[in-house]
């Protein structure tokens, strides 16, 4: 006989016999094949059928005996049309008689084993569909990590100490641990932090020192009080401190931890930085101000007497506004009623502003130039702040440096 391949299987007949005796699959078989023959015509006869291979291997399965009767179940796999397989199907179930025994046969169903395994299919794209969209990242997500690799990759060295691009130039500093704390703020967008080294202090850190503001941004423990005690015992000039919240290191700080850290710094009292070295004797220090002390703490002032002109609603929407846009290369701009009235690239936020009425407040990471501030003085705008360093002032306008 014809074995049935399996590509070419399209019905599967299952029907269900019972027999008043004990019978055997020879039995059963044989009785498919005698009790149908001519039934339907040569055309759909079981035993031709089978020899050309549009039937397949007739099983019998699950044959049971119990007090002298015998039931089991009949599968017959087809490659014949729909009708074809529903005539056999219907065949089957005039047999009265298995070998010596009256029986019955019922015919359970006809499956289509193509939309069995169209369901198949469909349920398991749908899952492979849902593994697939679980891992697409976020846009968001996926720009800022792309930003955090790429500032990550600008550490450098200043003067022999791990160090952010703008070390060099920038009129202030952050003074941090280890190498590990100057990538975690480079990835947050602040480039001008350099690695001192933990308490072992080099003379390079001190002289650096008195060249700079000096922010020192300590670990939230133990080891960030000996950092500083061991600046002071070496003479740093020292302006503010900032800390990590409570047991964390700085390496580890999120964004908005970083930025609410060193929004929170603290000046350090010149008495405190003026602390000598155990090893010498305490000298009087005559009571002065150095240059870079004096102009830090007229800075200091103006940037307090504008902050307090303003309500506290901008105030919180312009640390926001400032957190969210570092990095982006983007301005927001506001109106009176702090509502968004566009964001635009900073290269043209000063076209914009020609073309937008009322605007009140903004925010970008940009650079705010000469050019910038005169067409916002003349748009009436009330605040700019910016993530960058501002060099120029104005009366019109209170500048705001993040």
């Amino acid at each position: 006989m014809a074995k049935l391949a399996q590509t070419s299987i399209k019905y599967v007949v299952r029907a269900k016999f019972f027999a008043k005796g004990v019978v055997e699959k020879p039995d059963i078989i044989g009785a498919l094949f005698g009790q149908t023959e001519g039934l339907l015509g040569p055309e759909l006869d079981l035993r031709e059928l089978q020899r050309t291979g549009k039937i397949g291997r007739i099983d019998v399965v699950n044959i049971k005996v119990d007090k002298g009767k015998t039931t089991g179940e009949i599968i017959i796999p087809s490659s014949l049309g729909s009708t074809e397989s529903a005539l056999i199907a219907a065949a089957i179930e005039t047999i009265e008689r298995i070998g010596p025994c009256d029986a019955e046969i019922k015919v359970e169903a006809l499956e289509d084993l193509r939309t069995i395994k169209r369901k198949y299919v469909t349920e398991r794209a749908k899952e492979l569909l849902s593994q697939l969209l679980s891992q697409v990242p976020d846009l968001n997500v996926l720009t800022e990590e792309i930003l955090q690799a790429v500032r990550a990759g600008e550490i450098t060295e200043y003067r022999g100490l791990p160090a952010g691009p703008d070390v060099a130039t920038s009129e202030e500093v952050i003074f941090v641990e280890g190498r590990a704390d100057v990538i975690n703020l480079l990835k947050h967008g602040v480039k001008n932090a350099i690695a001192i080294g933990g308490t072992s202090i080099s003379d390079e850190v001190v002289n650096l020192s008195k060249e700079k503001i000096v922010t020192v941004f300590l670990d939230g423990d133990r080891g960030g009080d000996l950092i500083l005690k061991e600046l002071q015992d070496m003479g740093a000039e020292i302006d503010y401190v900032a800390r990590a919240p409570p047991g964390k290191e700085v390496e580890e700080l999120t964004k908005k931890e970083v930025f609410k850290a060193l929004r929170d710094r603290l000046p350090v009292n010149k008495k405190e930085v003026e602390i000598s070295s155990p090893k010498e004797e305490k000298k009087e220090q005559p009571k002065q101000q150095s240059n870079k002390q004096e102009k830090q703490q007229q800075k200091q002032k103006a940037s307090k007497q504008q902050k307090e002109e303003l309500p506290e609603e901008v105030k919180e929407l312009v640390n926001k506004q400032l957190e969210e846009i570092l990095g982006s290369r983007a301005a927001a701009i506001f109106d009176e009623n702090l509502q968004l009235l566009g964001r635009v690239p900073v290269k043209e936020l000063a076209n914009a502003l020609k073309q937008i009425e009322k605007a009140y407040v903004v925010v970008t990471d940009g650079e705010v130039t000469s050019a910038l501030l005169k067409v916002a003085e003349s748009k009436g705008v009330k605040v700019i702040a910016s993530t960058k360093k501002i060099p120029i002032k104005s009366r019109k306008i209170i500048l705001i440096q993040g």
